[in-house]
């Protein structure tokens, strides 16, 4: 069965927040946001392949069941906000619109990667898009997040910053102490914990005395919410309050979006310590894709045949991009030092 091919046994979107967004975005806008769900679904899947054919190295951490998060908050989002993610950031980089055979190029460390090849899977980057970057150290990109939510402040932009975490890294205690810089300066920040349920192999439950991470922010005084990241419109319509309230000068935001990968910590987890059966339960009853497309079709937007259409649109695009990142050169040796160190000129104060 195909990705988009509607289940009867899927949960239905939350019609109110559906209609709502219809109203705010259109159809034209809603069918765009499809497209990229799809368009994340199979980049991963082709990715897992490369990976196991060995022309990825290093890490690679597969954001397959996650594309809610990513095109909702996303779509929330305006080009003047600042984006900064963790390590499983190949959905947030592609719904930031970034292009597609660029960001393969990167995995597979070639030099038409957005980084040159020089930062793979982990390290995707385009300053005009302002996506600042996935991050590797857990938890450590937040703080990151926070100086540019600073900088939008100081200099008086109509922008915020949206940074990404799991919920392995809610503990990190970085984390903490950039939430209460954030509310103390009152930043523009939006924290996503993306909860997927089991950060590096171990649930929630087994690590934390507190498993609604939304009472995480209550020691800070700050606006909170649990969310249900398996619901398109439910993260664009959390985020674009967070954002509103943000830009409005009324502080920070954190959100616990509940989400879930299909595929383990990185290619390299086996996922044991979940079952096969609550993988194929959670596919089949909140697959944010399947939803999406179940309500489009029960509202006209479009037929099951072309929502295949656009399935079949986004392999040939990312299988095409599979062919471009494998024909392209790999970086001059030269390119090691480069970007290594800032000359300094000792003539400018």
């Amino acid at each position: 069965m195909a990705d988009t091919e509607t289940t009867v046994q899927a949960q239905e979107l939350d019609g109110e927040l559906a209609a709502t967004a219809r109203e705010e975005l259109g159809d034209e806008r809603i069918l765009e946001m499809l497209r990229t769900m799809v368009l994340l679904r199979r980049f991963e899947h082709h990715a897992g392949r490369a990976y196991q054919r060995r022309k990825i190295q290093g890490f690679c951490h597969l954001y397959s069941g996650q594309e809610a998060v990513a095109v909702g908050s996303l779509s929330a989002a305006t080009m003047e906000d600042y984006i900064v993610s963790h390590y499983r950031e190949h959905g947030h980089a592609l719904a930031r619109g970034m292009e597609p055979k660029a960001v393969m190029a990167e995995l597979f460390g070639k030099v038409t990667g957005c980084a040159g090849g020089k930062g793979g899977s982990m390290h995707l980057y385009d300053v005009e898009r302002r996506f600042m970057g996935g991050w590797g150290i857990v938890g450590g990109q937040i703080a990151l997040g926070n100086g540019m939510a600073f900088a939008a402040k100081y200099r008086e932009e109509e922008a915020v910053c949206i940074a990404y975490l799991g919920d392995g890294a809610v503990h990190q205690g970085i984390v903490h102490e950039t939430l209460n810089m954030a509310q103390v300066w009152g930043l523009p920040l939006i924290a996503i914990v993306e909860n997927n349920e089991y950060a590096m192999g171990t649930a929630l439950e087994r690590v934390s005395a507190v498993t609604d991470l939304e009472k995480k922010a209550l020691a800070y005084d700050m606006a909170a919410e649990t969310v249900d990241g398996q619901d398109v419109f439910a993260v664009y319509d959390a985020v674009k309050r967070a954002r509103d309230r943000a830009v409005a000068g009324e502080g920070p935001t954190w959100m616990d979006i509940h989400t879930y990968r299909y595929y383990g910590h990185s290619m390299t987890d086996p996922a044991t310590y979940r079952t096969r059966e609550e993988v194929d339960e959670v596919k089949d009853l909140k697959d944010p894709i399947v939803r999406l497309s179940n309500w489009m079709i029960a509202e006209g937007m479009a037929t099951q045949e072309e929502v295949d259409a656009i399935d079949d649109e986004m392999e040939e695009l990312v299988k095409e991009c599979v062919a471009f990142a494998d024909e392209s050169d790999q970086p001059d040796p030269s390119a090691l030092t480069a970007d290594v160190y800032v000359e300094w000129n000792a003539d400018i104060d």
